[in-house]
């Protein structure tokens, strides 16, 4: 797919007879953006609402228990895509909810004799804590449910008042067969639906697919105030209520894992636009699901990978490497060693660029020959390709598919002699303005230092471990003291020894 460039003349690329390569010097926000979306289940080009700018709305999580890889890989792809567009010069505007009102919760809170809302509190800040670690840009709201039950309760009201839903005995269900177009996300029929019921029915409901907008309030449970009753909302409408508020009646990506596809994101459909009149999103775009042994990663089975874990252990630079290593739309598997099997690949990307740097500084600017000129326009053939790539349904395996087309160009020009500045400097751009700003997989000197660092720190924790275990206290104890004279503290703990500056 060739994407519309501006093209300009850049002065550094003088051949020296008064002529000019031609370079990409900007994207222009007409390039021709391609994006699945689910509800046609098929690829469309992204036109926005409002010229220049992206409205989103990505489901988010639950907060009853530790945050997981499984976590973390919509929250990174959509930070990806949203450096994207920024990139082509869009304004972006990215809203994503806590659910801290649920089932879940509520039996944490019975299990640990804890209010429901300390427990959401408590991991809504171990999840936003594990996603700055990833190096992702906070959404620009995170509504809650507890803090939205004015607009949950007005569009229950409104729903009921056009006939939408209705009211039994301190519950409100959202009546199905009053919104013709339900199914047309998911592509299932009400008769199908019915005659799938495999459960107990509320004898309550007009129709067994009709659904609680509002659950009237059981003994021993959070509760609020509502024209029904005292009670709580049902899981589908907080998404509708905060979403209207937040971005209004229509917005451009409604984003979420694949398996929210039915019921919640067909719910919404039905509750949101039976309110509106209006579409609620232009393009549905799901992300697979991170996979432990090709079982799905969940809290509800236990079998998930600890985020907070993960990321004392790996930079944040190859978690983001490893996140963005398949399309998001496909299934990401993991297991024990996958992240070092990734990891050659990220260690490449980020060898080549430190030493292209080196090179850089040492080259000097001269007159171009035809095969500096040569090199030149296959790396601006490769940034074409790169912004192609992301354009293309946000394609990241493919984007990193052309970095490396990158290191093999700049290593095979290295390799036949070339060290031209300009040369150099085009490269060192590229991979700083896509693996570095857009992507997120560059790792920083800093960080590298403090990588090292903290290797070294546990290769010394271990040896006087070991030199504790033979007694040789003498030596263990002299390791500790010549590294308080450097200004490290080790501090002997019931869950092994610790270090701090």
């Amino acid at each position: 797919m060739h994407v519309e460039t501006e093209w300009n003349r850049d002065p550094r690329l003088c051949n020296g007879d008064g002529g000019y390569l031609l370079v990409s010097w900007e994207v222009r926000k007409m390039t021709k953006i391609q994006v699945y979306n689910t509800m046609t289940q098929k690829k469309e080009e992204f036109i926005p609402r409002e010229p220049g700018k992206v409205s989103i709305y990505v489901c988010g999580v639950t907060p009853y228990s530790d945050t997981h890889l499984g976590h973390a890989r919509p929250v990174v792809v959509w930070d990806v895509i949203k450096r994207f567009f920024r990139m082509l010069g869009y304004e972006t505007f990215h809203v994503t909810n806590f659910t801290d009102v649920d089932d879940k919760i509520i039996a944490r809170s019975a299990e640990e004799g804890v209010p429901a809302l300390e427990i959401s509190k408590r991991y809504i800040a171990e999840y936003l804590a594990s996603m700055d670690a990833l190096g992702v840009e906070r959404a620009d709201v995170y509504p809650k449910v507890s803090e939205h039950m004015p607009e949950i309760i007005g569009l229950v009201e409104k729903l009921v008042e056009k006939g939408n839903a209705y009211v039994a005995n301190g519950d409100v269900f959202f009546h199905v067969a009053s919104f013709p177009d339900y199914g047309k996300l998911s592509k299932q029929r009400l008769e199908e639906l019915r005659e799938g019921t495999r459960f107990e029915v509320d004898p309550a409901k007009k129709d067994a697919v009709d659904f609680a907008l509002w659950k009237e309030a059981k003994p021993e449970e959070p509760a609020w105030e509502s024209p029904w009753g005292d009670g709580r909302p049902g899981w589908h409408i907080e998404c509708s209520a905060m979403s209207l508020k937040y971005l209004g009646e229509a917005f451009d990506f409604h984003g979420g894992g694949d398996e929210l596809i039915f019921p919640h994101h067909e719910n919404e459909i039905a509750q949101s636009e039976a309110a509106t009149g209006s579409e609620l999103a232009r393009y549905w775009v799901h992300h697979g699901m991170v996979n432990l042994k090709d079982t799905k990663m969940s809290k509800s089975i236990g079998n998930v990978i600890s985020l907070r874990e993960l990321t004392k252990r790996y930079p944040q630079e190859l978690l983001r490497f490893y996140l963005l290593s398949a399309h998001y739309r496909s299934a990401l598997e993991y297991y024990e060693g996958k992240l070092e099997e990734v990891g050659k690949g990220w260690t490449r990307l980020n060898d080549s660029f430190r030493h292209l740097k080196i090179d850089m500084e040492r080259a000097e600017e001269k007159e171009l020959t035809d095969f500096d000129k040569k090199t030149l326009e296959n790396l601006v053939q490769f940034e074409e390709e790169f912004i192609s790539a992301l354009a293309d349904d946000f394609n990241t395996a493919r984007a990193f598919g052309v970095l490396f087309e990158v290191v093999r160009e700049v290593n095979g020009y290295k390799h036949q002699g070339g060290r031209t500045r300009q040369v150099l400097q085009k490269a060192f751009d590229i991979f700083q303005k896509f693996a570095g700003d857009v992507l997120g997989v560059l790792q920083t000197e800093q960080a590298q230092d403090s990588g090292l660092v903290e290797a070294l720190m546990e290769l010394l924790l271990e040896l006087r471990q070991e030199l504790r275990k033979q007694k040789n206290f003498a030596l263990a104890d002299q390791i500790r003291d010549q590294l308080a004279g450097l200004g490290v503290t080790i501090e002997d703990t019931p869950e092994g020894p610790r270090w701090k500056v």
